[in-house]
């Protein structure tokens, strides 16, 4: 379907085209396909804005497993759907004619694109121009690769390659690789965008270093609705329970986790490990990757793999429940920009440890709103799950004020004004022909304090 004629200005308000790689649920429902798992922050985001800004016109252009471009008018946003490449690792020229098309048939005046860890992005911006564009930064692949073995040994993870591995050519050594590629595109986009929008001071660190005359905003990001009216209850958890978002690749942290548990298991016997994910140790063996095998090997010698437990791809609702039921969250990620699912348990109120890294620690104030440990110390780790085991009104106090941090910091209408002012200042500098590269606010410079 060919969409070679531009809307129609008329008397509406600003319009604002967002990119973005997930699939919205409501383009899902109207095309028959499943509703994605992760994401939900971004489609929560955009109903909180529209709400706000009701003149507001808002379309996003995304990936669907179809061919030719599509445009879909939903009930308060357009979607133009862009057949998706077979691999998002690779720079896909063949992306840039939907991309002009798309952005021509909408005409907007502010470009967002979501995220900068693939390469598509910089096709967008090679394709249609920097100008009235802005990139918010979720994770960077240009410093994760750095971090993506998650501190284990070469000599070990190379003893872990798995007949799986070699037949893909999918070692952990090769997925290291391609977050490194991804990474030279994504340092190629910073040096051509005006404006960033990011939530961390690990972020704006990472944005001036590669980019230092762009304009960085900054803005928290609105959370799924679920986890707005969900609250953690210190009398009705599971306690000794330890509840944990992701696992599937090194940087996440999972083997230091298992590292821990032996010491914690010292004082609380009946402790366990509970995974949102895919359980990777029950494959067959000839399926398992590198870092399963690895996984297993060490959780066996450790005597600690019937303490895991794999809870499978959980929807927000079913997040919300299990952190109701962990005694303690942990996010223990070798690198993180602002982990969305520590957002997500602190604004139920369940008790946080996390590993000091990246842009977690502007999340957590020590000793009250969580606790916070270096990525290596298995031990300190323990410690402070211990802790929290053994003093309900410690948990009691890290809920209570964690929650209400994160409520502040999630609020969905300050954010959704914030990302209205943001919008006016990219329009407003493009209207000026600075396009955030100079003229921009002091407030707004990475440097300033």
């Amino acid at each position: 379907m060919l969409l070679v004629k531009k809307m129609n200005d008329g008397k509406d308000g600003m319009k604002v085209l967002w990119l973005t790689n997930i699939l919205f649920p409501e383009p899902c429902r109207m095309l028959g396909l499943p509703e994605p798992v992760l994401g939900g922050w971004m489609y929560a985001g955009a109903q909180e804005l529209m709400k706000a800004v009701p003149d507001l016109k808002l379309a996003a252009a995304m990936f669907y497993p179809g061919n030719g471009l599509r445009r879909l008018d939903g009930e308060s946003m357009t979607y133009y759907l862009i057949p998706a490449p077979a691999d998002m690792n690779a720079y896909r020229k063949e992306l840039e004619p939907f991309f002009r098309e798309a952005r021509h048939a909408f005409g907007p005046d502010v470009v967002h694109i979501h995220g900068s860890e693939y390469p598509h992005s910089l096709a967008w911006v090679n394709a249609c121009g920097a100008g009235n564009t802005a990139v918010s930064i979720q994770g960077l692949s240009s410093v994760c690769a750095g971090f993506y073995l998650g501190g284990i040994s070469r000599r070990e993870l190379v003893k872990s390659v798995t007949l799986r591995d070699l037949m893909r050519r999918d070692t952990l050594f090769a997925q290291q690789r391609r977050m490194k590629a991804r990474g030279r595109y994504e340092r190629e986009l910073f040096s051509k965008v005006g404006h960033v929008i990011g939530r961390t001071a690990w972020d704006r660190a990472h944005a001036w270093a590669m980019n230092p005359e762009a304009r960085y905003h900054f803005l928290h990001p609105t959370l799924r609705e679920p986890f707005y009216r969900s609250e953690w209850d210190a009398g009705a958890c599971e306690k000794h329970t330890i509840f944990l978002s992701q696992s599937h690749y090194p940087l996440k942290g999972l083997h230091r986790v298992a590292e821990a548990l032996p010491l914690v298991l010292r004082h609380y016997p009946d402790a366990r490990v509970h995974v949102a994910g895919p359980d990777i140790l029950s494959v067959p063996a000839w399926r398992r990757n590198g870092y399963a095998h690895y996984l297993g090997k060490l959780m066996e010698r450790l005597g600690v793999r019937d303490r895991f437990h794999w809870l499978g791809r959980l929807s927000a609702e079913q997040m919300c429940s299990q952190f109701r039921k962990a005694h303690v969250f942990v996010c223990p990620s070798m690198i993180e920009n602002e982990s969305n699912s520590l957002g997500e348990a602190q604004m139920v109120g369940t008790p946080c440890i996390a590993a000091y890294a990246g842009g977690m620690m502007d999340s957590i104030s020590h000793g009250e709103t969580g606790f916070l440990y270096r990525f290596e110390d298995a031990e300190l780790l323990a410690m402070q799950v211990c802790r929290l085991f053994g003093d309900m009104d410690l948990c009691r106090h890290v809920s209570s004020r964690g929650r209400r941090a994160a409520l502040a910091r999630h609020d969905r209408s300050a954010n959704a004004e914030q990302l209205r002012r943001i919008y006016r200042d990219i329009a407003g500098d493009a209207a000026n022909g600075t396009d955030g590269r100079e003229g921009g606010r002091k407030e707004d410079s990475p440097c300033s304090c």
